[in-house]
């Protein structure tokens, strides 16, 4: 794993990523847009991190804080990358991340249908809260 590098995207990043959301992610956010990835970067400059191997994108996760709760989303590992660890590098660097500005506690918005990712996310000591239920209205 010597060779992943994760870093924070930079505006110049959006369209690549963007792109890389429709190979490697399941499903999309409403946000999943130019403005949306803008908006994001200038909130929170260090939210998205991006892995990568020999300078290609390989994984990203947006680890967001908004100093009350820790956020983890779009955590996203190319096919053909799966499997190498790549995931458990970018969930530990936004817990580190998490830590640094004192937060407490993660929560991660993970697809119901996304088993993968169930077992990704159960392998690194998270569970499921099935008393809460997420509740959206698009703006």
């Amino acid at each position: 794993m010597n060779d992943l590098h994760i870093r924070h995207a930079h505006l110049t990043d959006i369209d690549a990523v963007l792109q890389f959301w429709r190979e490697a992610a399941e499903g999309t956010s409403i946000s999943d847009d130019h403005d949306g990835m803008t908006g994001l970067l200038a909130r929170d400059p260090e939210a998205l991190l991006l892995a990568e191997r020999d300078g290609v994108l390989v994984g990203t996760v947006i680890a967001g804080f908004d100093g009350w709760r820790c956020s983890a989303y779009r955590l996203a590992v190319h096919p053909d990358f799966r499997r190498q660890g790549i995931a458990t590098a970018l969930r530990e660097a936004a817990e580190q991340r998490f830590r640094s500005l004192g937060g407490r506690r993660v929560d991660a918005m993970v697809l119901e249908a996304n088993e993968r990712a169930h077992h990704a996310w159960a392998a690194g000591g998270y569970h499921r809260e099935d008393h809460w239920r997420r509740w959206v209205k698009p703006l």
